[in-house]
């Protein structure tokens, strides 16, 4: 038995073998044989000159475990040698069709994967090989190697582009002599110049198109037809046809009009991949905040002035500001403390601080929203599928198409020009471009788009639903007033609510930090409910009256029970009452002016709140909301929404919450605020990072503009089809023209892709007046 080329370990021959190094070699495994495939493919093949021992065998380190919820591995993969959007979707098709992937999303414009899967079933090694079994490179997303394999791309995309044009101009030359010589031309000299163009045609053929040729192979291989085939086929079809041509030494030929559509198509592809960069360079600064650090938890480090802070901590000494414009939106500086956050990504501007490491690495907020923001940019709304599904059936469409017109006209040319004019390539590139610049737009006003999907029916929205606790306010409420029922006094009682809602992440819990007794046992949260915990021996709750009379038996004396203004929240164990607590928060300054801005945009405003009717109806009359519910679970929020949709409503949900989880899963489009629970951002569409409402009205105008420019996009494309295709086959249209035509429908729909989105709310309220005092609101 060989060995393992990579590790040394024993490799069952025939099983794991790659050509690498200009060698075939053994592998023990998968893991080994992709790890060291990617050494020699980044030009690093000394190592194995160079090294003193063997590795490990690759196969652990390569199933790394990335997650968003702990149970599935995830990891971001850089693509190679894709050539079209046809190949992304091959590439998502294959990754989808694995065993154990859970979920696969390609992203057009930073040409990267996002994968999920099941490490009990498959594993990033197996995922990377199948990616290379059909012709594509893969690796773990690096911002440094994904830099330098862009800069390899775009210098073969100008190499393949330069020999086309230098073919072109040169056998231009010699057909000159043939169209314009009026027949002086002798046979010998006429068979000369055909063998030159023969020459010079074969190197732009054999370089140039290779592209079109190797996505044909991959295609056919996977049995799909994609953009590549009708045009390797009409390339092909037509150099063949001018050799035999040639070396019959009777026929026409036609080696002029195969290099000018060579470049035509290869100068189009070279402007849809600079307009891709262009548009992916605008998630690209969020993309690379997962640099990792040295730093562990618990380390005090010092960032000096003008230093991006690499880790996640609380400042322990100095005073400083720090730029978070990257994470929020925000261009204003924040101040910053002894005890105030600060966040990976984000600049410290004036004076040294030292912070103590609270999360590194993935584990910081800022690889949080540079994930969602790889997926929502790897996502597509369902317009986008139908377009691909049309692109895919229109291909087969033109292919068959131009076998019969050729049939009939007895011209491959004819043929050639269907199969060149009709390519849908403006089809394809409708909307990845433009969903990528979204993306990076809404990222500019602070808001996080996770799914694309958000972009389609945020544009067709009538009904938005608020929650109002870290909502509508600002989720910071304070105990403003307590009443005791039994024998602890008030702080006693402080005291022991404050150890009950340390284990809770509801909002309200944090009125009561800073306050704790004891430790309490086995705590259990009833969501939408309370706390409840044994505390000496005995079970206590927290929550809402109801859920502590259920614990204690009999409803609070009628003399005692106090009568709010605000939220409360009752404290009770197995004897009876102990307390009530009053808590106040303050309305958002914006929250006023977003309400009145969503009410002229024609839409219907709703307040879903789970504090008493009376809370609710106070606020909704101030900010002049019709629709108020209080009083209400997690279980009736998503009946809410669900009751709007069933009456033909396209409801967007904003929360903060753990509880608010299921609304906003629920919802045809769901805002999650930046400082809310992990869950609620998990389950939304899109997180307002900067904590503003103001990011609603941005995402509306945004989404709106963005999808208008889909639906222009898409329209052209498939009217350019519409006129093009009976055109060529009639043979009105010839493979030049066909070349000059398709590169132009791919040039405008470039064009349409990149011009300005709408960013500012034509109905927006102004806001950056001075806002009233809030009033306080819980």
């Amino acid at each position: 038995m060989s060995v393992c080329f990579h590790c040394g370990l024993p490799a069952p021959g025939g099983v794991h073998r790659a050509t690498v190094l200009g060698a075939e070699r053994e592998f023990c495994c998968a893991g080994c044989r992709a790890v060291a495939s990617t050494i020699a493919a980044a030009g690093l093949g000394g190592y194995y000159q160079t090294r003193t021992e063997t590795a490990a065998c690759a196969e652990p380190a390569v199933e790394e475990k990335r997650s968003f919820d702990g149970h599935k591995g995830e990891a971001s993969l850089v693509l190679g040698r894709v050539r079209c959007a046809a190949c992304l979707w091959l590439i998502e098709e294959r990754l989808r069709r694995l065993p154990g992937v859970t979920r696969a999303a390609v992203n057009y414009a930073t040409q990267r994967a996002q994968v999920a899967w099941d490490p009990a079933r498959t594993g990033l090694a197996r995922i990377v090989e199948a990616l290379r079994e059909v012709g594509y490179d893969a690796f773990p997303y690096d911002p440094a190697r994904a830099a330098a394999a862009e800069r390899r791309e775009r210098r073969a995309e100008i190499w393949r582009l330069f020999v086309a044009a230098f073919g072109a101009m040169q056998v231009m030359m010699y057909a000159f002599p043939a169209y314009f010589g009026g027949g002086e031309l002798s046979a010998d000299a006429e068979q000369l110049m055909r063998w030159a163009g023969l020459l010079l045609t074969l190197p732009v053929v054999l370089i140039s198109c290779a592209p079109f040729f190797s996505g044909a192979l991959r295609e056919l291989r996977l049995r799909r037809v994609g953009l590549d085939t009708p045009i390797a086929l009409g390339l092909a079809g037509a150099f063949l046809a001018s050799a035999w041509a040639t070396v019959a030494g009777s026929g026409a030929v036609y080696f002029d009009s195969i290099c000018m559509l060579a470049f035509l198509l290869l100068g189009a592809r070279y402007l849809e991949g600079a307009a891709r960069r262009r548009a992916g360079r605008m998630l690209d600064p969020l993309l690379r905040l997962e640099a990792p650090s040295d730093a562990i938890a618990g380390d005090i480090i010092a960032v000096a002035p003008g230093k991006t802070i690499p880790v996640d901590g609380v400042v322990v000494a100095g005073d400083s500001s720090a730029d978070e414009s990257l994470l929020t939106g925000e261009s204003r500086a924040v101040r910053k403390g002894e005890g105030d956050e600060l966040l990976a990504g984000s600049v410290n501007l004036e004076q040294p601080l030292s912070l103590r490491v609270t999360r590194t690495g993935r584990e910081t907020r800022a690889a949080g929203i540079a994930r969602l923001a790889e997926r929502g940019a790897a996502s597509r709304p369902p317009l986008v599928d139908a377009a691909d599904r049309v692109a895919r059936h229109l291909t087969w469409i033109i292919v068959v198409t131009a076998l019969a017109a050729g049939a009939w006209s007895h011209s491959p040319w004819v043929a050639i020009a269907v199969l060149v004019v009709a390519c849908p390539c403006a089809l394809a590139l409708a909307a990845p471009i433009v969903l990528t610049r979204a993306s990076g737009e809404l990222l500019a006003h602070g808001v996080l788009l996770t799914r694309a999907r958000a972009l389609e029916a945020l544009a067709r929205v009538t009904d938005v639903v608020l929650d109002k606790t870290g909502t509508l306010t600002h989720g910071e409420p304070r105990v403003t007033r307590v009443t005791a029922f039994g024998a602890m006094g008030e702080n006693a009682c402080l005291k022991l609510a404050g150890s009950l809602e340390s284990s809770s992440r509801h909002p309200l819990a944090r009125a009561f930090i800073g306050w704790r007794s004891g430790p309490i046992e086995a705590p259990r949260d009833f969501p939408g409910e309370g706390i409840e915990a044994r505390v000496e021996s005995r079970r206590v709750r927290i929550g809402t009256e109801a859920f502590c009379q259920a614990l204690c038996g009999f409803p609070p004396a009628g003399a005692a029970h106090p009568n709010f203004d605000g939220s409360h929240v009752f404290l009770a164990d197995e004897r009876g009452w102990l307390a009530a607590f009053e808590l106040a928060d303050t309305l958002r300054p914006e929250a006023a002016g977003v309400v009145a801005s969503l009410r002229r945009a024609g839409l219907t405003v709703h307040l879903a709140s789970g504090d008493r009717r009376e809370i609710g109806e106070t606020l909704a009359h101030a900010l002049w909301i019709d629709n108020c519910t209080g009083a209400m679970s997690p279980q009736d929020k998503y009946a809410y929404v669900a009751a709007l949709q069933r009456r033909g409503g396209v409801v967007a949900m904003v929360g903060d919450g753990l509880n608010d989880a299921p609304v906003l899963a629920r919802a045809d489009v769901s805002f999650a605020m930046g400082a809310g629970a992990d869950a609620a951002q998990l389950r939304a569409d899109l997180v307002l990072l900067g904590n503003s409402l103001d990011g609603i009205l941005a995402a509306r105008t945004i989404a709106a503009s963005a999808m208008r420019v889909v639906r222009q996009n898409i329209g052209w494309a498939l009217a350019y089809n519409t006129l093009a295709l009976p055109l060529a086959a009639f043979g009105l249209i010839g493979p030049w023209e066909a070349a000059l035509a398709m590169g132009a429908s791919s040039l405008t729909v470039l064009l349409n892709a990149l011009r300005p989105l709408d960013t500012e709310p034509e109905w927006k309220a102004s806001t950056s007046s001075s806002p009233s005092p809030s009033p306080s609101y819980s």
